[in-house]
């Protein structure tokens, strides 16, 4: 964990696209002109060592990801913003939005794929065999849980495929709140919005989730896509945590799936 490598908002030195020619005549060669600049850039790399501070998103990209060959996490200027991040808002909602997407992150270093790869981002065996039967037996009860969710429109959720975005969800859930929490220092925040810190927290991150599909795009992503549906993600996660259930005074279920 401490040898993860951070890269936020946008990279030290902007990559040069002075030999990139583009044209007002023609959008599809436009793209074969960029595709062939993008081929050319790759292959000049080749013998050379590895520049370990270059950026695979742009700062404009609303998305943030772990990459596990190189044991590093990004979050661009975009994803830095209203939405996920409010330097306006009270630390309950900055930590249930942005702070759940960070643990997110993190987790995926952790997960049945970035697991695989050590420090460095060699892919070896570095877990004891306790430690990895013990991982796969909890994760295999995220599966369960899972697979007993469905979308809005009725698909299914793929318990198996959607695993390791799955552990991801809970886990980054988990170190959000146990962050926002330790930033408390023992002081409750004030009710806001009829809201305790809490429940801002866990509505925050349900707000992260905010989307409409159409049933035939559902479809697609329940065979396709390694995430749950936007809906299961809004309260899956959450529901494997004991706060969610104090935070709206509910009882709190017995043997929650936790892999951490």
């Amino acid at each position: 964990l401490s040898a993860v490598r951070v890269k936020i908002g946008y990279p030290d030195r902007w990559r040069d696209y002075s030999a990139l020619r583009l044209k007002d005549d023609s959008l599809a060669g436009n793209i074969m002109r960029a595709n062939t600049f993008e081929w050319r850039r790759n292959l000049a790399k080749l013998g050379r060592p590895i520049d370990r501070s270059e950026w695979f998103t742009s700062p404009s990209t609303v998305n943030a990801y772990y990459n596990p060959y190189w044991n590093e996490i990004m979050f661009p200027a975009a994803i830095l913003q209203r939405g996920f991040y409010d330097p306006k808002a009270d630390d309950a909602s900055n930590y249930g939005a942005i702070g759940t997407v960070i643990g997110h992150e993190i987790t995926h270093g952790f997960d049945d794929q970035g697991a695989q790869y050590d420090l460095t981002g060699l892919r070896r065996d570095w877990w004891t065999k306790a430690d990895k039967a013990r991982y796969d037996e909890k994760g295999q009860a995220i599966v369960a849980q899972y697979n007993g969710y469905k979308s809005p429109s009725g698909y299914a959720v793929n318990g198996a495929l959607t695993e390791g975005e799955n552990i991801a969800d809970v886990g980054g859930v988990m170190i959000a709140y146990l962050a926002y929490r330790k930033s408390l220092n023992g002081v409750e925040p004030p009710i806001r919005d009829g809201l305790t810190g809490d429940q801002r927290f866990f509505v925050a991150l349900a707000q992260n989730y905010r989307a409409k599909f159409r049933p035939e795009f559902e479809k697609m992503l329940s065979s396709l896509d390694t995430h749950s549906p936007n809906s299961v993600r809004a309260v899956g996660a959450a529901a494997d945590l004991p706060a969610f259930y104090r935070a709206f005074g509910l009882p709190v279920p017995e043997n929650l799936p936790s892999v951490w």
